[in-house]
């Protein structure tokens, strides 16, 4: 995650040490998918009693005794699993609100883990339950991304084959942080991929700006196509002299986490900031791609290079964005499109993995509406959720915060 991206952060040291060729377009391509919430009998939830309007909210632990947590998946249609990925290396299974003594998957002797690299990021193909392949995001040895597919031979079980490995991607890392690390497959059932700047600070690089990189993007890839992966055809820089048409957006520094809204198929992103202010990205599914988030030439919504006066022309600046005063690492959310809580439908929940706050907005007409801050009422007055590294969803919609000190949470409402 981008976790260590300021001075402030290095010292953390994320408490315990958070411790290949261009293919072009071919093949066959996912068929799109409409955006749409999980389906239930009317009147009824399968995560529990429907509470109408916007009740308090609160955080049940589901599991405790994770190691270094990073991201919560739930492969698609499965209802009884949730899978945790663990940044030394290793994918555990929830199962029956408990975890799974055998990993799901272990791949730590590849890994290069600790500080802002380790197994970053996990995806489900859209057809996993019967195809039973996965993809991770991870730094090997020598500290380089590797995107990789995996295949579990029996989708059902709860082993996956550790030899079934395909790279898709490679992206040599200059630096040892701003890696990224997500990864999704957006309702059209194309890959997306989120990659940081390539760290140290400042992108001295100029990465984020240069299309002839991957660093400081969101990829978007077919892996149904052309070996290793396809170009969806209507990426927005295909074509484009001297960019890579796996290009989907740019002018990332260090994306730290990103999501499908389940409902619109709008992207929310949340981008970790140099010195001054996190911001929450969005790309609405009506613009088709072709975003340039601004970084390094803004930090936020602020002029970073130079630091007054700075061309904004063409950039897409963030829905809302906040400073160093209610924390200093984003970690991006997911928009609720559960059952249980119609109310609350719509609502983007976010964090601040170093003060773990932990806070909501709308987003009306591409513009952040309805803010509420949850920290208290979630995390409680002892602040039992400290480092949220990442949230994820249930095959229902409902939402579950990671916290990296070894624990899972689940929102739900009060007094349920």
């Amino acid at each position: 995650m981008s976790l260590l991206s300021s001075p402030a952060l290095a010292r953390l040291a994320l408490l315990t040490g958070l411790g290949v060729s261009l293919a072009s377009c071919g093949g066959s391509s996912p068929s799109p998918a409409s955006p749409s919430s999980p389906s239930t009998p009317a009147g009824s939830c399968a995560a529990g009693g429907i509470v109408q309007g916007t009740p308090g909210l609160i955080a049940t632990r589901l599991v405790a005794g994770l190691s270094s947590p990073l991201d919560l998946q739930s492969a698609p249609g499965d209802r009884g699993r949730l899978f945790v990925v663990e940044q030394a290396g290793r994918i555990r299974v929830i199962r029956s609100n408990a975890l799974v003594a055998t990993p799901f998957l272990d791949i730590s002797a590849r890994i290069s883990s600790g500080g802002e690299r380790g197994l970053l990021g996990l995806a489900f193909h859209p057809q996993y339950a019967s195809n039973g392949r996965f993809y991770a995001n991870y730094t090997d040895r020598s500290g380089d991304t590797r995107i990789s597919e995996f295949r579990a031979p029996s989708p059902g079980g709860d082993t996956a084959d550790a030899a079934s490995e395909r790279e898709l991607m490679f992206v040599r890392q200059p630096f040892s942080n701003h890696n990224g690390g997500g990864l999704a497959f957006g309702p059209d059932g194309f890959l997306y991929i989120g990659l940081g700047d390539g760290g140290s600070g400042g992108d001295p690089q100029g990465n984020a700006q240069n299309l002839g990189t991957r660093l400081g993007k969101m990829l978007r890839i077919d892996v149904n196509g052309a070996t290793p992966f396809g170009v969806p055809p209507d990426n927005p820089l295909v074509g484009r002299a001297g960019a890579l048409p796996e290009i989907w957006a740019w002018g990332l520094r260090n994306p730290w986490r990103f999501s499908f809204d389940r409902g619109t198929g709008d992207l929310y992103i949340g981008d970790v900031g140099q010195g001054a202010l996190e911001e929450i990205d969005v790309s609405l599914a009506s613009r088709r791609g072709g975003e340039n988030y601004g970084w390094n030439t803004m930090e936020g919504s602020r002029c970073y290079s130079p630091s007054s006066g700075c061309n904004t022309s063409g950039l897409t600046l963030p829905v809302t964005d906040y400073g160093r005063s209610d924390g200093f690492s984003v970690t991006g959310g997911v928009v609720y499109r559960g059952c249980r809580m119609p109310g609350y439908a719509g609502q983007y929940f976010y964090a601040d993995y170093g003060s773990g706050m932990i806070r909501s907005f709308r987003l009306d007409a591409g513009r952040a509406t309805d803010p509420r801050d949850w920290t208290a009422t979630i995390s409680g007055t002892s602040r039992a959720i400290r480092n949220p590294s990442s949230f994820g969803v249930d095959a229902d919609g409902e939402i579950y915060i990671v916290d990296y000190d070894g624990e899972i949470y689940r929102i739900e409402p009060s007094g349920s």
